[in-house]
């Protein structure tokens, strides 16, 4: 079999990673590599490829910087040639990104079917480009790898016949699994006790009040608790154009990579993010999470009560801040699987 993976983000290389170690088991099993060039930044994307001891990609396109539209058309573009050029059996494509969508909707139109690592996730908010990718990518593929059982559930809610979906457990605790032991501290100095903050999306950081209320509400948090916060090349452009500036409180660090990221995970007392993949980093550490957003594909996280949604409002960060500082918090085993998810979708892909 010849599996032909695109990636072109951060998460993606976490999650490639895992089955690229699974691929490298099967003597009959060839991967090659495409990467968009989404993340591009060499903190955003060699590192990875270096700590995570990902094969180089076959393939750059050094796509980025453009508007959903052109960066997805330009995407559909240059992976069409590859798939024309390289005529693999199999299509490989992670999570929700313009990555994603460009490269399932490619493979599709050249009738390779296509697996969906991170199927069925739903934040049921249209407005999200991720989420325009997830849903089309889903209902065009043909191995929906979902990670949960609500993924699972809400696949079947849009009519996706069963035997597409596959339940296989999430293939980033596959990696935080495998990496934890490799953990290392970034180089700045940091506080022995502090809370970790990411923050990227659009929704936040391109509305200068919305930034502005985050800001005010980080600053708070850093009167109680230091809080360091790896500040994307983005969000740093959108702060210093608001004309918004942090104190010394907040501890602003160079873009990290993963085994850095794993170090902060264990160490930091509580997690303040805009992400989706971090919202599940911090559940495998055991560390609360309050969301910077306004719903979340990880709903099972807010079920238990170990992620709070907050958006940009003051009031619900802080209190969730509070809350998670005063009380203990039980978090249920297993939400993700058992760390063997790269090894059941390559399974599943094999037996086709």
């Amino acid at each position: 079999m010849k599996i032909f993976t695109i990636i072109g983000a951060r998460p993606q290389f976490i999650k490639a990673s895992a089955m690229s170690r699974e691929i490298e088991k099967h003597t009959d099993v060839q991967d090659f590599i495409l990467h968009t060039g989404q993340h591009f930044d060499a903190n955003m994307s060699e590192v990875f490829f270096k700590q995570m001891k990902i094969p180089k990609p076959d393939v750059n396109l050094n796509i980025h910087g453009m508007t959903h539209g052109a960066m997805t058309g330009q995407m559909l573009q240059g992976i069409e040639e590859n798939l024309l050029a390289e005529k693999p059996d199999v299509v490989l494509v992670y999570g929700d990104t313009n990555s994603t969508l460009a490269g399932a909707l490619a493979a599709a139109k050249l009738h390779i079917p296509v697996g969906h690592v991170e199927a069925g996730l739903r934040s049921f908010n249209m407005k999200m480009p991720e989420e325009i990718n997830r849903v089309l990518t889903d209902h065009i593929s043909k191995w929906l790898f979902c990670p949960t059982a609500d993924a699972v559930s809400n696949l079947e809610n849009e009519g996706v016949a069963d035997n597409h979906i596959f339940r296989t457990g999430d293939i980033m605790y596959d990696s935080a699994v495998h990496f934890a032991e490799f953990a290392r501290s970034p180089k700045e100095e940091l506080p022995q006790q502090f809370a970790l903050c990411t923050l990227h999306r659009a929704e936040n950081t391109d509305n200068p009040e919305i930034l502005a209320s985050l800001v005010q509400s980080l600053e708070s948090i850093a009167k109680d608790l230091p809080l360091v916060l790896p500040l994307h090349p983005r969000t740093k452009k959108k702060l210093d154009d608001a004309g918004l500036s942090l104190s010394s409180a907040i501890h602003c660090i160079e873009p990290v990579g993963y085994l850095e990221m794993l170090w902060l995970l264990k160490h930091t007392q509580i997690v303040l993010t805009d992400s989706g993949g971090l919202q599940k980093e911090a559940y495998f550490f055991e560390k609360a999470c309050i969301t910077l957003r306004e719903e979340t594909e990880w709903v099972e996280l807010t079920e238990y009560g170990i992620n709070r949604i907050c958006g940009h409002d003051q009031g619900k960060i802080h209190a969730a801040f509070q809350e998670f500082r005063l009380n203990k918090v039980v978090f249920p085993k297993a939400l993700y699987g058992d760390g063997h998810s790269a090894q059941t979708m390559l399974n599943t892909m094999l037996q086709r």
